[in-house]
C-alpha cells in the first residue's frame, strides 16, 4: 500500500514541509550560496518539485516547470517519506539505485541543510496527515 493516496495529498504534505523551510533561512544558506536549481521528480504518485537557489529567499516550484536544472533527483513517493521518517538510509537508497540523479551528484551536498530541516518537521505533518501513526 502507497503512503500518498493521491498528487494532491503529497502537494499538500510538501507545500507545508517546504513552507517551514523556506521560513527558517538558516536552512537554506548553503543552498542560496551555491546558486543552482534543483528539480526533484516523484512518481508513485508523481509530482514534480524545483528548488531554486539562484537569488535569495529561495522558491519552491510545484508542478512541471520549464529550464534546466543543475540536477535532477528521481525517487518514489514513498522512498522520500521513508527517508524522511528515518526508514530508509539516503545512502543505502543512492548505492542500491532507488534514488537515481542526473547532472553533478556533489551538487546534491548543497541540499543537506534542507533536508535536514525537512527531515525535522516532516514526522509532525505527516502525522497531521494522517500518513503514520501519532507517538
Amino acid at each position: 500500500m502507497t503512503v500518498y493516496q493521491s498528487s494532491e495529498q503529497l502537494l499538500s504534505v510538501l507545500q507545508e514541509v517546504f513552507d517551514y523551510v523556506i521560513r527558517h533561512p538558516e536552512h537554506v544558506q548553503t543552498f542560496i550560496k551555491s546558486n543552482l536549481v534543483i528539480r526533484i521528480l516523484l512518481s508513485e504518485p508523481e509530482l514534480e518539485v524545483l528548488l531554486d537557489g539562484r537569488q535569495p529567499p529561495m522558491e519552491v516550484f510545484f508542478g512541471p516547470r520549464p529550464g534546466k536544472a543543475n540536477l535532477e533527483i528521481s525517487l518514489t513517493s514513498d522512498l522520500l517519506h521513508r527517508l524522511w521518517m528515518g526508514i530508509d538510509s539516503t545512502q543505502q537508497s543512492f548505492l542500491s539505485g532507488k534514488i537515481r540523479t542526473k547532472g553533478n551528484l556533489l551538487k546534491a551536498m548543497s541540499l543537506t541543510e534542507i533536508f535536514l530541516a525537512a527531515e525535522r518537521i516532516y514526522p509532525a505533518v505527516a502525522v497531521k496527515y494522517g500518513l503514520t501513526p501519532a507517538k
